[in-house]
């Protein structure tokens, strides 16, 4: 009986500590329709309700959004008709670069730029763009110690250019090498993760399906134009490669309602402390009853053991 009882209170304080651990920091999400992207991507009309293409993009419904083939002298884009108005969101793209080539490019674009659907030099999109531009270089111009393909952040102002010939070093936001993105043997994605004020992230996955690698992290984000559209761009030169774009899924990120007495990330120190004491006392409550117990089963133990030898001295 008196082991039984133990056991139930462990596991009662066990699972207590568990849900107190899960509510905290809890992030939920909701899926942006106007700006997610999948198979079959056009409807019975040969056209998309939420993004416009242009250029040498070509769409095969059952497989992919082509934005370059594999030929020379190639440029293609994808954008969102409407602005991405969520003040947190995650995007989430699986894309593929492949090629028959030994020497490839250029690369392709990930954008949330005021401006839309505008042709231009910087990966088939448009130079001096106000917002941010995620650039998935395939080629290397002039960048000594840096392995390609490399991924890059760059915050425009609508005033400043990519500078080509450096491969965009002098504007780098962020950015890391990513050696194997091309020809994977996996599906290829990016993961983008923004929170208004707080952080921006990239992540990557091509080395193992369901591994992702963090590309960069900062808690210092950019600023976001209140009105961006979500596009895709890409080029190729001399050098060529095919640049599909597979998925598009968006979401909306936004905290969970804390539970009673919990506080949330932006609540004062004093409610902060509050829940510290709430979670010290209920655990003190705990460890004195689990205390208790012992002791009670201790002298239980002492009392078995006196009885008996009693018994057995009056028997002599």
């Amino acid at each position: 009986m008196l082991k039984s009882t133990l056991s139930a209170l462990w596991l009662a304080t066990l699972a207590w500590r568990g849900v107190n651990a899960a509510d905290d920091g809890d992030i939920k999400s909701i899926g942006l329709r106007t700006h997610t992207l999948v198979q079959p991507y056009l409807d019975s009309d040969m056209q998309s309700r939420w993004y416009d293409f242009g250029g040498d993009t070509i769409i095969r419904t059952d497989q992919y959004i082509r934005l370059t083939s594999d030929h020379p002298s190639q440029s293609g884009w994808l954008f969102s008709r409407v602005p991405l108005t969520a003040t947190n969101w995650e995007i989430e793209v699986e894309f593929k670069i492949h090629g028959k080539n030994a020497l490839y490019g250029d690369g392709f674009a990930m954008w949330l730029t005021k401006e839309r659907g505008k042709p231009g030099p910087v990966f088939g999109s448009s130079d001096r763009f106000e917002g941010l531009g995620i650039f998935f270089d395939t080629y290397k111009n002039n960048r000594p110690g840096v392995v390609f393909p490399y991924v890059m952040a760059m915050v425009g102002d609508g005033k400043t250019s990519y500078n080509k010939d450096t491969d965009g070093k002098d504007t780098e936001f962020a950015g890391c090498s990513a050696r194997g993105i091309r020809h994977a043997s996996i599906p290829t994605k990016f993961r983008l993760t923004y929170f208004q004020d707080k952080f921006l992230k990239l992540e990557l996955q091509y080395k193992a399906e369901g591994e992702w690698t963090l590309c960069f992290e900062t808690s210092q984000p950019p600023a976001i134009p209140q009105v961006a559209y979500l596009g895709f761009s890409a080029e190729t030169g001399e050098l060529s490669d095919n640049h599909d774009i597979i998925a598009i899924n968006a979401k909306n990120l936004y905290q969970a309602p804390p539970m009673p007495g919990k506080s949330t990330p932006g609540s004062s120190g004093r409610a902060k402390k509050l829940v510290s004491k709430e979670g010290s006392s209920w655990t003190w409550f705990f460890t004195k009853i689990f205390l208790f117990f012992v002791v009670l089963g201790g002298a239980y133990v002492g009392f078995t053991a006196w009885r008996a030898n009693k018994q057995r001295s009056h028997r002599f």
